[in-house]
């Protein structure tokens, strides 16, 4: 968390919550949801602004309920969650060599890997709790050149990251995901 936030929330200790205006989409973009948003269920506007960007992202943790929020000086914006907490971005190196990255730009070092209902691919990592990721739908090329599906229809099969490491391709269901990971997708409802 950012000095100048710690030194607001020393000031300001009180100020309200608000819920409903910030969301992290499925392809991990930010956006603002103002009320016509909020009122027709929309995601809202993606936000562009590096330097906010770069605020939301220092600043983004979860409370002891599993509910996300940015900190915005004394104010706690509750984000609701188009999946996960955590969208990454697979990429390969020239040599074949594969990097996770979240929509903070924070290196995600996959544990484990999940296929929902859907085919999305979700990852966990090695932080206790575990972090869960739902991978951007631009990169499953990528993942599919690195995995080992099974014959049938099941979506079994390997995962394999970077040479060394060989992760079993785990079924979660989409519904599921939310409470197996301990976190809440809209905190609008729980606050």
């Amino acid at each position: 968390m950012d000095d100048i936030v710690r030194q607001a929330l020393a000031k300001w200790p009180n100020v309200p919550s608000c819920t409903g205006w910030l969301m992290l989409d499925r392809r991990g973009n930010w956006r603002m949801r103002d009320e016509v948003a909020q009122a027709s269920g929309s995601a809202g506007t993606p936000i562009r602004h590096e330097a906010l960007l770069g605020f939301i992202n220092r600043n983004y943790e979860a409370d002891e309920r599993g509910q996300w929020f940015f900190q915005n000086g004394p104010q706690r914006v509750y984000v609701e969650l188009a999946y996960t907490p955590w969208v990454v971005r697979l990429s390969a190196n020239e040599d074949g060599a594969l990097a996770l990255r979240d929509q903070g730009g924070c290196t995600f070092e996959p544990a484990a890997v999940f296929v929902d209902e859907d085919g999305g691919i979700l990852f966990a990592d090695r932080s206790e709790p575990a972090r869960i990721a739902v991978l951007h739908d631009h990169d499953l090329d990528i993942f599919s050149d690195h995995a080992a599906l099974a014959g049938d229809d099941s979506l079994s099969g390997d995962f394999h990251w970077n040479a060394q490491v060989t992760l079993p391709l785990q079924s979660v269901r989409r519904a599921e995901v939310a409470a197996r990971f301990g976190f809440v997708a809209s905190p609008a409802a729980q606050v």
